[in-house]
Parts: C-alpha cells; structure tokens; sequence
C-alpha cells in the first residue's frame, strides 16, 4: 500500500503542475455533470495516469477535473470503482491516500442508494450521518503505513459534524430537502433480495447502496474531513412493486443533482471562509 500510494502521489503531481487541490469530490452514478461547472478545468483522463484504474459502469466518465470552483481548489472523480469491478479495497485506499500526499485536506463523496424508508422517496437527498460496512471488506487490511495514518483509525466522526451541520444549514437557507440517514454498504453488484432490505433496516440502516465506504474510511484513516450525500434513486427491494434497473438509477440522480450542485457549491464556498 506505502509504495503504491506514493507512486501515484508522483504520478499525479506530474500531471499537476503547479496545481493543489484543497477538496476531492467522487461524483456517483449520473452525478458527474457537477464537474461541468468547475473553472478552467485541467482534465485528465484516467487511462492516462499511469498505475491508474478504470471504470467500467455506465454513468462513470472515467477522468478527472481539476480547477476551481468559487475560491477552493478541486479534484473531482467523473467516475470511482467498486469492488464489484473487480478491484482490491486497498487500491482504493492508495488513491485515496494519494490525493492526501498531494494536499488533498477534505473529501466530499456522493453516490447513488436505495431507500430503505418509506419517507425517503427517489429523487430524495440524504446527507449521511454514519455508514454500516456489510461488505466483510476493508480498504485498510494488510500492512499500514504510519506516516499516512494509525493502524486502530476513529470513526465516531466519520463525517465531519461541523461540515454536517453546515450542510443543513445551506440546505435550509436553500430550501433544499435534505434528510439524515445511516448508509450501508454492500459488495454488489445485484441489487438486494427483499429479505436482505428487511434486515438492513432491522439493523437501523436507511439507505443502501454499493460504493462510498472503502473512501471514507481511507479519507478518516488519512485525517481527511470527510461529507458524503446519497441521491435516493428507488426503494429497497419490497418497498416498490416494479422490478430495479441501473436505467432508474440514473434518470433519478440525474433529476436530483442540480440541487446536490447547489448545495455543494455553497458549501465549498463556506470552507473557504
């Protein structure tokens, strides 16, 4: 993981320049137009930084976008991998510790979820308040590199309460909808059985999805702050009548991401002041 991390670190810089960025932004499935808005946009594509992966689902572009959106410096991930692809939890760790050893100092990460409530209709926005790792993976399993962070990392703060309350804030001032909820995590790729839905909210979850957790843990392991949003794109197995498709998934986050835009972009302003 050590070597793997500071390779790409270099890599990156490489392709860089001059350029730090502040904040790291993975845009989810049909979320990526977000990276449409940064300024003077420095693209990179995936296939050309060396030791990079590649996304493989529909609805991830596979680059980067670097620049500046209001006064803060970004990076955004137009696409991130899931180990469903086929990908080791660690290799999302080394990225993720990489964009730390380039000045990368908060992570806000979004993604696609099934509701597991009633009340959190698609097309919702969920801010997450925790995360329930259902997956039996870690990206922190195997040798741990001290000078990125402890072996036992903390997660009774996973997301960052000051950001959250933040978050909440904008989102009133707003008036955007904006929910609470515990996210859990599962491998994927198949959507959930209805039986499978049933426990997980017998185990206090409130959505569900397949991704977001591997980069939350590398980013709190790494000292990062760290916000995550779900766009609520259909209900659980069982709490709707019609069969899940991947089609559904992106029509409703491609509905609910103008206000994820704006609500992200008043809140990169306000971690400028």
């Amino acid at each position: 993981m050590m070597n793997t991390a500071h390779q790409l670190a270099a890599e990156l810089k490489s392709l860089l320049g001059n350029f730090v960025p502040q904040t790291a932004l993975i845009l989810g499935s049909g979320l990526g137009t977000i990276a449409d808005a940064v300024e003077n946009p420095l693209i990179i594509e995936y296939a050309d930084i060396k030791g990079f992966p590649q996304s493989t689902v529909s609805g991830h572009r596979g680059r980067l976008v670097c620049g500046r959106i209001g006064q803060q410096n970004v990076l955004c991930m137009q696409g991130r991998f899931h180990l469903y692809e086929g990908y080791a939890a660690t290799l999302i760790a080394d990225i993720i510790h990489a964009y730390k050893l380039i000045g990368v100092q908060n992570l806000i990460v979004t993604n696609a979820a099934g509701s597991l409530r009633r009340e959190l209709e698609p097309g919702a926005l969920m801010l997450i308040a925790d995360h329930i790792n259902f997956s039996g993976r870690n990206p922190l399993v195997g040798p741990n590199d001290d000078s990125l962070g402890p072996r036992f990392p903390d997660m009774s703060n996973a997301y960052d309460q000051e950001l959250r309350l933040k978050a909440h804030q904008i989102a009133r001032q707003e008036m955007i909808p904006l929910a609470d909820g515990v996210y859990l995590w599962v491998l994927g790729p198949n959507f959930e059985t209805a039986a499978e839905i049933r426990a997980f909210q017998a185990l206090g979850a409130d959505a569900v999805g397949m991704s977001t957790v591997p980069e939350v843990i590398a980013a709190v392991h790494a000292g990062m702050r760290v916000l995550g949003f779900s766009v609520i794109t259909n209900y659980g197995t069982g709490l709707q009548t019609q069969p899940q498709t991947h089609a559904e998934t992106l029509a409703k986050a491609d509905a609910a991401a103008q206000n994820l835009q704006k609500l992200i972009f008043a809140l990169l302003k306000e971690m400028n002041e």
